[in-house]
């Protein structure tokens, strides 16, 4: 049958819990970063981000965690049909923490978790024959009912001349031969295990392990008579990792010493954090020998992953995508501790960020002086009229991708708020309305802290009133606050959208928007979304683009925005901005709510007329962009 599938992978998953505090005791951890992990988890997402289509085979609960896994794995490109939802079991935890180099603190919270709660049944042959390879870990091979469900899938392979791996991924307290406490233990003899896990070596192409591994799956505490021993009962390729010495891979007969072995070249970094290094490894190690790669190179690519993972906070999250991979190869190491390099982290951060948004039109109701200043206006009536904005906006997605909005946290909190899970693109303003040179919302504080309690779907926007004829004290102060949220945004994990409007502060050409921008980029600012003037001239959108995609070809792209203007008018503005494949969109707001909001203030409108009206306008503008894009392709070929 035809592959639709590279690799499947099968056992467990979890939602990992990473203390957010560098060298304390997991005791003393005050907060904790969420992820999704488990081996064969990390190893799907992985290999996806590497370019390869991967599926995970195993079972989370009927509950948020549960639910945030399945999601997690959709966004990172995983196929989730293998994904069993569990109805009687939670899905498993794990508590973790970074200690220092050689401690790593962690707690599984497995007792009959839903991962666990795999059968035979839950294997669907056909599903399995769509890939090219399953890839088992060793901790499924530990409890008889999920050890049968993987025995079923690798005997299914086997049977269909698929590539099979395994990643010996030896948990001691996980087979039960270490104690709750003891998770970050990464070694205890036992004849047991190591008898287990022979009776299954036949069934692999590829074994994977430490040489602590090794030992278990081989019973012997001798690295080459533990791999000996593995290679008397399978014929499998045997890739040794060795930590900072790097890895060996050996396809026959096993020589006198590790060094011996077919071997790529490492990378000397500073350890960060250890958890996921071996998965991450492994990642790059499948990449390599699905692609066909010799075994220096898919070492090259296993080691380069492994690099990224020790150097990084979490396990999924610290591994890079194939772009990001090479970029690193004919780059080079420019610092040793690889988190702290600020032009690699771009390159990661941009070639990671999860959903796609190749159009988004946004119906922005962010203002707040605009509607404050409305006759009859209330905080209450306010935020009410919010509502009816997204009820107007949520009426125009009807389900569908590419629509957003803009909406405040001081007026519209319900309503921002509700908008989470809508599948809208959502922006959130920072600045405080109209402030020259920039001051913030006060509920941001004075360090911008409070984006630590921002939802992670919420894309930071910041209005800066600029120009290139602003003097030198407002230039810098603006650039260093706008420097400083752009560097909060990443730190919290959201993205950041930068409005200028300089026609508002001076006179305007072909040139003035590209010379802010090279500005800010100049400043280390790189915004996954910029908001521009709908521009009047074919060269000033050209000098633009040009500025942008010369300092970051990785943006996410440019929105328009609406000053306020006509329909009419805008429709002459879209058409000029369509022509430009980097802009993705619009962001409007009075055009759509202008009237609408006057009205109903003063009572002459209804809730559901005042939601028709900017329905209507906001359906109106979206087909006139939908028509100058359209248009716009059809004059480019």
């Amino acid at each position: 049958m035809s592959k639709t599938l590279d690799l499947i992978t099968i056992g467990r998953s979890s939602v990992d819990l990473y203390g957010a505090q560098i060298g304390g005791r997991l005791e003393d951890m005050g907060s904790f970063d969420k992820y999704i992990g488990g081996s064969p988890t990390n190893i799907a997402c992985g290999t996806a981000r590497l370019g390869l289509k991967s599926a995970v085979i195993t079972g989370v609960g009927n509950e948020h965690m549960g639910r945030f896994i399945r999601e997690q794995l959709q966004r990172e490109g995983v196929n989730t049909d293998g994904v069993k939802t569990d109805p009687e079991r939670l899905t498993a935890l794990v508590l973790l923490g970074i200690r220092d180099q050689e401690q790593f603190p962690l707690i599984f919270y497995r007792e009959n978790c839903a991962d666990m709660g795999l059968t035979v049944d839950d294997i669907d042959p056909k599903f399995i024959q769509s890939a090219r390879a399953v890839v088992a870990t060793g901790t499924h091979l530990s409890n008889p009912q999920v050890e049968a469900a993987t025995l079923k899938a690798l005997e299914i392979a086997r049977a269909n001349s698929m590539h099979t791996a395994l990643d010996i991924d030896y948990r001691p307290n996980l087979w039960g031969v270490a104690g709750h406490g003891d998770g970050e233990s990464r070694f205890v003899e036992s004849r047991a295990v190591t008898e287990k896990l022979k009776s299954t070596l036949h069934l692999f192409d590829l074994i994977v392990g430490t040489e602590e591994e090794f030992h278990i799956a081989g019973g012997s505490t001798d690295t080459i008579e533990a791999l000996r021993a593995v290679r008397a009962v399978s014929g499998a390729t045997l890739v040794c990792k060795r930590g900072a010495a790097g890895a060996v891979a050996f396809d026959g007969d096993i020589p006198g010493t590790l060094d011996d072995g077919q071997t790529g070249p490492g990378f000397p970094i500073e350890i960060f954090n250890v958890l996921g290094a071996g998965d991450g490894f492994m990642s790059g190690l499948l990449k390599g020998w699905l692609d066909g790669e010799d075994w220096p190179t898919a070492l090259k690519y296993a080691n380069a992953c492994g690099a990224f993972a020790v150097s990084r906070h979490g396990c999924t999250p610290a591994y890079p995508s194939w772009e990001e991979l090479q970029f690193f190869f004919q780059r080079g190491i420019k610092q040793s501790d690889l988190r702290n390099d600020e032009e690699l982290e771009q390159v990661h951060w941009a070639t990671n960020r999860l959903d796609d948004w190749p159009s988004v039109k946004i119906f922005a109701f962010d203002h707040r002086l605009q509607l404050e200043e409305m006759e009859g206006y209330t905080k209450a009536k306010g935020a009410a009229f919010k509502e009816l904005c997204l009820d107007a906006a949520l009426k125009v997605q009807n389900g569908q991708a590419g629509y957003g909005i803009l909406c405040d946290n001081r007026i519209g909190r319900s309503a921002l708020h509700r908008a989470s899970g809508s599948g809208l693109w959502i922006g959130r303003p920072t600045e405080l309305p109209g402030s020259r040179p920039i001051q913030f919302e006060s509920e941001l504080g004075e360090d911008v802290g409070s984006l630590r309690e921002w939802a992670r779907e919420n894309v930071v926007k910041l209005l800066v009133f600029c120009h290139p004829d602003d003097d030198d004290k407002t230039t810098k102060m603006q650039i260093a606050r706008v420097k400083r949220l752009f560097t909060a945004a990443r730190r919290n994990g959201l993205e950041f959208l930068l409005e200028i409007i300089p026609s508002k502060v001076g006179p305007v050409n072909d040139t003035t928007s590209a010379t802010l921008i090279q500005a800010f980029y100049d400043a280390g600012i790189y915004p996954d979304w910029w908001k521009l003037e709908p521009f009047r001239t074919e060269a000033a959108w050209a000098n633009a683009v040009a500025a942008i995609e010369r300092n970051d070809p990785r943006t996410r792209g440019i929105v328009v925005l609406g000053l306020d203007a006509s329909e009419a008018e805008l429709s002459a503005s879209f058409a000029l901005a369509a022509k430009q494949p980097l802009v993705k969109g619009f962001a409007v707001g009075r055009t759509i709510f202008g009237n609408a909001a006057r009205r109903w203030m003063a009572g002459e409108l209804s809730n559901d007329e005042a939601i028709i009206e900017m329905k209507d306008k906001y359906a109106r503008l979206c087909g006139i962009w939908d028509k100058a894009r359209n248009l716009a392709k059809e004059d480019a070929t």
